[in-house]
């Protein structure tokens, strides 16, 4: 029992590696999570602030995984074009604009005013 739990880490692990190689948009999420974190540190947010930078970094980085997903499995069931294919791939990349421009709208909350802050 115990060793397919750590058997199931490994594939988990596996997928998380193959995601940041194959994905240009996941490293670039990655990088702006790392620039999120460090404007985070710089500017000393509260630990309420910390709970939703954290909450909106995994939630972009699940939402490019879970399309990511999506997308191979699209294109292992239905290699040629295919109109319903493409609805499945374009609606699962608007699931991740949808979580990245959310993000987007709660580092504005967080850091805009304390940026502001400082320039005044």
């Amino acid at each position: 029992m115990l060793k397919a739990r750590i058997k199931s880490f490994g594939y988990a692990g596996k997928g998380i590696v193959f995601f940041f190689k194959s994905q240009p948009n996941a490293k670039i999420h990655a990088i702006a999570a790392i620039l999120a974190i460090g404007l985070g540190g710089i500017l000393n947010i509260s630990k309420v602030e910390w709970v939703g930078i954290i909450l909106a970094i995994g939630a972009v980085l699940t939402a490019e995984a879970i399309n990511t997903a999506l997308e191979e499995l699209v294109n292992w069931i239905s290699p040629e074009y295919n109109t319903k294919a493409g609805i499945v791939k374009d609606v699962a990349a608007g699931a991740v604009l949808i979580t990245a421009l959310t993000a987007l709208v709660i580092g504005g909350i967080i850091f805009l005013p304390k940026i502001l802050a400082l320039l005044t």
